[in-house]
């Protein structure tokens, strides 16, 4: 299972929220790229990353942020917030981001994601509340079950699906184990999952779960809940 640490970046310093509110930032650097550098000198292969503000904006907002951790860090990083056409991919793969996260336009335009996808390295982010996709940076709630969008790009050429229970990122209640398993039935994708991790109890059950590839760890590691140069040791291939 591959473990993706995660940054989020708001107004250029690394923050995470609960339950996807802006207002609930908390900061934990105002350096990101020295964050992730931590992350791939603990083992990491992978870094996911958030422009918040480009979530909410629908156009990149932290770019000089995101340049300096592609300046300074080997490791492969996957992006999202804020893309919603395909200059602004080819922009981000210019820059040296490994794979572009479409989540918002998904839901409005799911075509123009078939499409990207069969150019370039493409994740479609799943992100829902109650079981319904969430969307504009988790400000709106749609009215598309987060199953029947997962169907929708089964033989799409999508890379991967990240699916988020809203209510429970950044809580540290737990992952939604049921939930990420259903997305991976939907969609036949390789399935990351998000939101509420606490511990390596909750890795530990979306490896028992045996369809998810994939976990997302954010706070957890920032407030020290999780060791993760110890669980990179026990995942490392």
């Amino acid at each position: 299972m591959d473990i993706l640490p995660a940054i989020d970046l708001k107004d250029g310093k690394a923050v995470r929220l609960t339950k996807g509110l802006m207002d609930s930032a908390k900061i934990y650097s105002d350096e990101p790229w020295k964050l992730v550098k931590t992350f791939e000198e603990m083992g990491s292969s992978w870094t996911h990353i958030v422009d918040l503000n480009g979530a909410f904006a629908g156009e990149p907002k932290n770019l000089e942020q995101i340049r300096l951790i592609r300046k300074n860090c080997k490791m492969k990083l996957e992006l999202g917030g804020g893309i919603r056409d395909e200059e602004t991919i080819k922009m981000y793969l210019e820059l040296g981001i490994d794979r572009l996260i479409l989540g918002s336009i998904a839901v409005t335009n799911p075509q123009f994601v078939k499409d990207m996808a069969a150019k370039y390295p493409i994740a479609v982010g799943i992100d829902a509340i109650d079981g319904y996709v969430a969307v504009e940076g988790w400000a709106e709630t749609s009215e598309m079950k987060a199953t029947d969008l997962a169907k929708e790009f089964a033989k799409a050429g999508v890379e991967a699906i990240i699916c988020t229970d809203v209510g429970r990122d950044g809580t540290l209640s737990g992952v939604n184990v049921e939930f990420t398993s259903q997305i991976a039935d939907a969609s036949g994708l390789p399935t990351i999952a998000s939101g509420g991790v606490r511990d390596e109890s909750d890795i530990k059950a979306l490896e028992i779960a045996g369809n998810v590839s994939g976990v997302i760890i954010g706070k957890a590691y920032y407030e020290g809940t999780i060791d993760l140069k110890k669980v990179f040791k026990a995942h490392s291939k």
